[in-house]
């Protein structure tokens, strides 16, 4: 193992380990695990987390965008904007309701969707605009909402990294027409398994949204549409009402690593992370730069720290797209995937290993 590994669940896990275990026994012993109470009181406080009136668990985060983009009624036909620099679930979800995806470059500070480009990618089939918060990072969504508002578009929210980030004062999933979210174990609210929810001030897309996912089916054996199985379980929806009373904290702690890296940090040949006007990030991943990428890794590892890559290969050059997407050409997204370096970043690491972390990198020569 790594002296510092890239994340580990331990420290934070061990903050809250009897109240997960009480959590296990609380459920085991109701003899309800699909449907029941848990769900419906995370649904509600991860609403309010959000700033707005309704949630829906579900699966995981690509169910949760499909889900959006089929309680829109987008599907073969359409097309939808999306960033060329994003976890191919975006794209994906987009492909699986039979929409065209149609990827736009992004900025090359915060690697979120650019809306410069945005308003250019606009035809008279774009029914939608998904903005990624990235790492943690709420994209500039005022002029997304006005582009959206001025073709009529959509602006749905993939918020998978951003649980708790605030644009201008708001926090992520209050910033769209829907927001879909994950509860992978590894994002910064992370359930014990898999997770998903949408969460939206539209009560007709809520309703839509849970039918869709529960067989399309409102009424037990009445199935008004052809929906999917995609419903959050009550063992992680009462895991995740437990973290969430701690995520606030949580995520505070992420800033304090951050600003140290930010602050202490000093080495021409890293490009740290740039933080938008307006934006509270929650630091999902903390995302560098580097021209001589593999030597930074090479080194870090040499000195018993853990990296990753988020992410080597843009949309448009992966297999599953390349006859679809591969014509494309999106210089930003493809400099930020032969670039990008991740560094440890998750709830409880010492100060000792943010120092390591820190005179490693600024050590370091090409």
């Amino acid at each position: 193992m790594p002296d510092v590994p890239f994340v580990s669940f331990g420290p934070m896990h061990g903050e809250i380990s009897d109240s997960l275990r009480e959590k296990y026994e609380e459920v085991f012993g109701t003899q309800w695990y699909i449907g029941g109470t848990e769900v419906a009181r995370f649904n509600e406080e991860f609403a309010a987390f959000c700033g707005v009136a309704h949630g829906i668990g579900c699966g995981n985060g690509l169910d949760a965008l499909v889900l959006i983009l089929r309680a829109y009624d987008i599907g073969p036909g359409d097309e939808v904007i999306l960033p060329a620099h994003t976890f191919v679930a975006t794209a994906l979800a987009v492909s699986q309701v039979g929409a065209t995806p149609v990827l736009v470059d992004v900025s090359p500070k915060t690697f979120n969707i650019d809306p410069v480009h945005v308003e250019s990618a606009v035809t008279s089939r774009t029914r939608a605009i998904i903005a990624v918060h990235l790492y943690g990072q709420c994209a500039d969504m005022d002029p997304l909402r006005e582009i959206a508002a001025r073709h009529d578009l959509r602006l749905i929210e993939d918020a998978a990294q951003a649980h708790g980030s605030t644009y201008n004062g708001r926090p992520a999933g209050s910033l769209g027409d829907a927001a879909a979210f994950s509860f992978y174990p590894g994002k910064n609210l992370g359930a014990l398994g898999d997770g998903g929810a949408v969460v939206t001030d539209d009560a007709v897309v809520a309703r839509r949204v849970a039918t869709l996912g529960n067989y399309g089916s409102e009424v037990k054996y009445v199935h008004q549409e052809r929906g999917v199985n995609s419903r959050l379980d009550e063992l992680q929806a009462g895991f995740l009402r437990v973290k969430l009373r701690h995520l606030d904290g949580w995520n505070e702690r992420r800033r304090e690593v951050a600003a140290r890296y930010l602050t202490e940090i000093q080495n021409r040949h890293v490009e740290l992370p740039a933080v938008a006007d307006g934006n509270e990030p929650v630091w999902h991943i903390f995302a560098t730069r580097a021209r001589n990428r593999q030597g930074l890794m090479d080194h870090l590892a040499a000195a018993g720290i853990q990296t990753l890559i988020h992410y080597p290969t843009p949309v448009h050059r992966q297999p599953a797209y390349l006859d679809e997407l591969g014509h494309g050409s999106f210089p930003e997204a493809e400099a930020i995937a032969r670039t990008e370096v991740s560094l440890p970043m998750f709830v409880g690491m010492t100060d000792l290993e943010i120092s390591q972390v820190i005179g490693a990198v600024n050590a370091w020569t090409p």
